[in-house]
């Protein structure tokens, strides 16, 4: 078995091949024309001098964290390899995000570009810049895990259950530079989003992306900023903790290597197929948004048959005593393909419910929200249950009626087969800020009408594909989550006896506590938003009431300035929520211990999975919504009917692209904390000393 370890860095190798010629492919294309090539460089520019500032304030606290391990480690309550696997989990993480976000600021003129040729070409284009952050998360979270396994395994001469306690901390730091990520990123991008929409849209009364908008540019950076280098960082962590909480679950389940081996090829294997699957996108001229979503479905249906193919000859392979495991890791591609085609059939203006949401625009503003809001909560129903039987499926299928550890580690693997055919799946969902940011520089550049309607085409499709990406990996941390639960106990339950009763206060608590955490996460998220955007309206309207001429477009708008207060904003507001997820499942141990933390990652599991797909589902649908109209339904664009989506679609900004995506982090951040700190709390806290 010493070749596998290697076999996985291999496959990891080959993503990351696979991902630089697909960079320098969409490099070598065409930027347009030199006005196109003006504004993406100042796209550019903006995203990159934020991306500096965020990771010079979160290099600070990755530097404090590294103390803190250090001193846990020094005094033997961690083991040496700890602060350093913190350190490469942040590093990967934000790695990541950095990449995909270099290759979309390079991507959106390309793709504008492309679509004054065809409809397919600027596809093509978009596809393939995604495909650059798809494979380059599942290439560096592989390389990751498995450096990090050769190390430990071969040069260390470490136990599997010792490599596998070390390595759930690489997750910790993993998840602490998402959650930063997708926050920051979210507060910027919404802010700018929301106050070029509210000033521009609403009261002045022009296009998106008109270039006499202030805050058009700082939209367009944001766009990047969070719905790429946020998102990247994001499904990075999600990937990784799925693998390395599965690994966890095998040695708790008595399969040894052999069991903590296969979720990392089961994840090579997506790998292969994604990237296969990654050649039967394309579209034909005037594709309406069924054949647009149709093409994507084509490349993500092939990877996941491929990589069912793959993971059954593995299993029967290595394990064949436990070969009934893979109908566990069925269930999860299953319920991936599922959530994803669910939360496409909730936002995309393809099907009755965006198309009836935009239909309540005829009443106003205040019966759009409502219904959004409605249409989210009803979402929620279905994703549910889909995770509820792949639970069920899982767990039995991989023995659980025998042996409960077992079936737990079903859930794992099933988690593992959900996130991997990740490459291709987040192609297509990093491919919509591109198609966004096209259509505003073609906007902004003057192109001809046809160019517009092509990047709104692939734009629309982009919110579906997003919105199906979110559903997706908030999906995939439920299964995660509770793997990683089931990993904290049986870290714990060698220090202290459990009490996990419900009638137990501590649990009692902890469960309430912690069912309350997601939603104070997203007030403070979304109050952060609506401080930065209020800043931006402020100064839009101040631009557009002091900058002569700027209406007539005979002056140029002061973009920096936005760009500017986004920045400071976003950096400023990240802190906050970001210490919450950290800070919280520490002091709820040293107040309830033990029992009480897992009644919190119990609680913040349950109420932060349904509320995230809540959240990401009523923002999709508004925001496509809008798009309906604007595509000249409802009396079009400029029509009082648009006026009110436009205000839904406001609200929904922060909802789908700050708040609810941020949540499935912030779940899986609580329990590797705990799991982190178990000796730490273990080893005194107010229960103790009342005697509970």
């Amino acid at each position: 078995m010493n070749y596998v370890p290697v076999a996985v860095l291999v496959c990891a190798i080959i993503a990351l091949v696979f991902a630089a010629v697909n960079f320098y492919s969409v490099k070598r294309k065409p930027e347009g024309t030199e006005k196109m090539a003006e504004i993406s460089a100042k796209i550019r520019k903006g995203a990159m001098a934020y991306l500096k500032r965020q990771y010079k304030t979160v290099g600070i606290f990755f530097a404090v964290m590294f103390v803190i391990l250090g001193i846990l480690a020094f005094t033997g309550m961690l083991t040496p390899f700890v602060p350093f696997a913190f350190i490469t989990g942040g590093f990967f993480s934000g790695l990541s995000g950095f990449i995909g976000m270099k290759i979309a600021t390079y991507a959106n003129s390309r793709t504008a570009n492309g679509a004054r040729e065809s409809l397919n070409k600027g596809l093509k284009i978009a596809f393939s810049s995604g495909a650059v952050m798809g494979l380059t998360v599942v290439g560096l979270g592989l390389l990751d895990i498995s450096v990090w396994f050769i190390l430990l395994k071969f040069v260390f001469k470490l136990e599997i259950d010792a490599i596998m306690s070390a390595m759930l901390t690489f997750g910790m730091g993993a998840s602490s530079m998402a959650l930063f990520a997708r926050v920051g990123g979210g507060i910027f991008t919404k802010a700018a989003d929301v106050g070029a929409d509210l000033v521009g849209k609403v009261e002045v009364g022009i296009p998106e992306d008109d270039p006499r908008n202030p805050a058009c540019i700082a939209d367009n950076v944001g766009d990047n900023v969070g719905d790429v280098a946020g998102m990247g960082a994001d499904l990075y962590e999600s990937y990784v903790g799925s693998i390395i909480s599965c690994g966890a679950l095998a040695v708790a389940a008595g399969l040894g290597l052999n069991g903590v081996l296969v979720p990392m090829l089961i994840a090579a294997i997506g790998i292969i197929s994604s990237i296969i699957g990654t050649f039967f996108v394309s579209t034909k001229e005037n594709a309406d948004q069924k054949a647009l979503l149709g093409s994507l479905r084509r490349g993500t249906y092939a990877s996941s048959i491929l990589s069912a193919i793959g993971s059954a000859v593995l299993i029967y392979t290595l394990i064949p005593e436990n070969a009934s495991v893979f109908w566990a890791v069925i269930s999860g591609l299953v319920a991936g393909v599922l959530i994803g085609f669910f939360t496409e059939y909730y936002t995309s203006d393809t099907y009755k419910p965006t198309k009836k949401l935009a239909g309540s625009s005829e009443t106003g503003s205040a019966t759009i929200i409502i219904d959004g809001i409605s249409l989210g909560m009803l979402s929620t129903a279905i994703p549910v249950i889909i995770i509820a039987i792949s639970i069920i499926v899982s767990f039995f299928t991989a023995g659980g009626a025998d042996s409960f550890a077992s079936g737990l580690y079903g859930v794992g693997l099933s988690a593992v087969g959900m996130l991997s055919t990740l490459g291709i799946t987040l192609a297509t969902d990093a491919y919509g800020p591109v198609a966004d940011n096209a259509g505003g520089i073609a906007e902004m550049s003057g192109l001809e009408p046809q160019v517009r309607e092509r990047t709104d085409a692939l734009d629309s499709l982009g919110n579906t594909t997003a919105a199906t990406g979110k559903g997706f990996a908030i999906g995939s941390a439920a299964l995660t989550a509770l793997a990683l639960i089931v990993s904290y106990t049986d870290e714990v339950e060698n220090l202290v006896e459990l009490n996990l009763s419900i009638t137990n206060p501590a649990v009692l608590i902890g469960l309430l506590v912690g069912a309350m955490l997601p939603f104070l996460f997203s007030s403070m998220t979304m109050k952060a938003v609506g401080r930065a955007a209020q800043k931006i309206v402020v100064e839009v309207r101040r631009q557009f009431r002091e900058i002569k001429g700027l209406m007539t477009g005979e002056a140029e708008a002061d973009y920096e300035s936005c760009i500017d207060i986004c920045v400071k904003s976003s950096l400023k507001e990240m802190i906050a929520p970001a210490a919450l997820g950290i800070i919280a499942p520490i002091v709820v141990g040293f107040v309830l211990g033990c029992n009480g933390v897992v009644g919190m990652l119990a609680g913040a599991l349950v109420s932060g999975f349904v509320l995230a797909i809540m959240m990401s589902n009523s923002g999709g649908a508004w925001d496509n919504a809008k798009k309906y109209i604007e595509a000249g339904n409802y009396n079009g664009k400029g029509s009082d009917n648009h006026k009110a989506a436009v205000v839904g679609d406001t609200v929904g900004d922060p909802f789908k692209d700050t708040a609810g995506p941020s949540v499935n982090i912030l779940i899986k951040l609580l329990s590797m904390v705990s799991i982190v700190f178990a000796s730490l709390v273990a080893s005194g806290n107010l229960m103790n000393l009342l005697g509970m």
